[in-house]
């Protein structure tokens, strides 16, 4: 892997340690429902898938559930066909039959054949699109630029399309490939999982999933909560844990804000543990897809000692508390926490911009962005990216 100045400086003398967090919103492909620029469209559509894989699973389909069903295939555009062309999701049925369709005049009668589960091997999965080219290019733009030695990202496709994102497009680019790449497959179908990676000098030692942690039967985590030991060159440990808290995007807000507390509070209960343990650099990042103050967050960013990265004197500020779309207050979802020890060795730190467009039909005025993103659909992200400098 080849090193630029910088790196060597940083590998041959341990100079500051960049740790940044960047919701890169898929790398490749990303689900036609998650793609669309107008919201109205896709949060019916994931809604409808959330309740059907929620129904499929039923034991028994009763005559309710099954009306629930027809309804939630259709407003999937599965009426006619298991995998349609312009459809946002596809129907996979590998052993048995979950519908039948039958042809009324002009149009076509959707019905549900299997009585339970037990009927029929299948699911329903979201269908994908590629990604706009220029967006996958100043997402590596995104990422050469931040040049962190250690990157937490969220919502990458898979382990292989994020080692081949950086061998291929941060090349591309004129960036450096990371030698380390990791990303663990989570709970969320929808292909959208959390990793890491590192450069030459900081080794992944040590990986714990926190995939299968449950409260009263039921997963915690949406994605998972990986925890990455990672050994710098000078022999130093960091325990580095990424997140994707329950989003905001569908489903009823109070479930919403209930599930995200409780991740919240277990994410504060693994931090515990390692403190415990006898763990002092700790950092818990991503996207925690709420405000600082608000009511689920508070497990985590109240009732720890964990700190902000953004809240340091050394941290500069733009104006601009918020890291997603235009970046107000209550947009602040992007998230750098740091244990005391690493909390009072911070040199620097920012919220790049340059990768998001923002939330209007023109661009934004209140941060510079590349030149090369003329539209919205060619923004690296919706999310800055978020890093802090420490001298480690």
């Amino acid at each position: 892997v080849r090193l630029n100045a910088h790196d060597r400086l940083r590998l041959t003398w341990g100079c500051n340690m960049r740790i940044a967090s960047f919701n890169v919103e898929s790398l490749f492909d990303r689900a036609k429902a998650l793609a669309s620029s107008n919201w109205d469209v896709g949060k019916p559509i994931l809604e409808a898938y959330a309740k059907a894989n929620a129904l499929i699973q039923e034991p028994v389909y009763t005559p309710e559930i099954k009306d629930q069903l027809v309804e939630a295939l259709i407003a999937l555009g599965l009426r006619k066909e298991d995998l349609p062309k312009k459809g946002f999701a596809i129907l996979r049925q590998n052993r048995g039959r979950l519908v039948k369709r039958t042809k009324v005049g002009n149009t076509t009668k959707l019905e549900i054949v299997a009585n339970g589960r037990e009927d029929w091997i299948g699911w329903v999965e979201l269908a994908k699109e590629p990604t706009d080219e220029l967006a996958t290019e100043h997402t590596a733009m995104v990422m050469r630029d931040v040049n962190a030695d250690i990157l937490g990202v969220v919502e990458a496709d898979n382990r292989t399309a994020l080692k081949l994102f950086s061998e291929i497009l941060l090349t591309k680019v004129n960036g450096h490939p990371y030698a380390h790449v990791m990303v663990i497959d989570g709970n969320d179908d929808r292909g959208i999982d959390v990793g890491i990676l590192t450069k030459p000098g900081f080794e992944i030692t040590a990986i714990t999933s926190h995939v299968d942690d449950e409260l009263n039967g039921r997963r915690i985590f949406s994605r998972d909560c990986p925890a990455y030991t990672v050994k710098t060159a000078q022999g130093n440990n960091i325990v580095v844990l990424v997140n994707h808290l329950k989003s905001k995007g569908y489903g009823k807000p109070s479930v919403s804000n209930a599930l995200r507390e409780k991740q919240a509070t277990r994410v504060a209960e693994i931090y515990n543990d390692l403190k415990a343990s006898g763990e002092k650099n700790v950092v818990v990042l991503g996207d925690f897809n709420d405000f600082p103050e608000s009511a689920p967050l508070k497990p985590l960013l109240q009732d720890t000692d964990l700190k902000d990265a953004s809240t340091h004197p050394k941290f500069t500020q733009d104006g601009l508390p918020g890291t997603f779309g235009r970046g107000n207050a209550k947009e602040k979802f992007d998230y750098l926490l740091l244990s005391p020890a690493l909390y009072t060795k911070v040199t620097a730190g920012a919220v790049f911009r340059k990768g998001v467009w923002g939330e209007n039909k023109n661009p934004p005025k209140k941060w510079e962005i590349y030149p090369t993103i003329t539209r919205t659909v060619h923004a690296a992200s919706d999310h800055a990216a978020i890093y802090a400098d420490i001298d480690v």
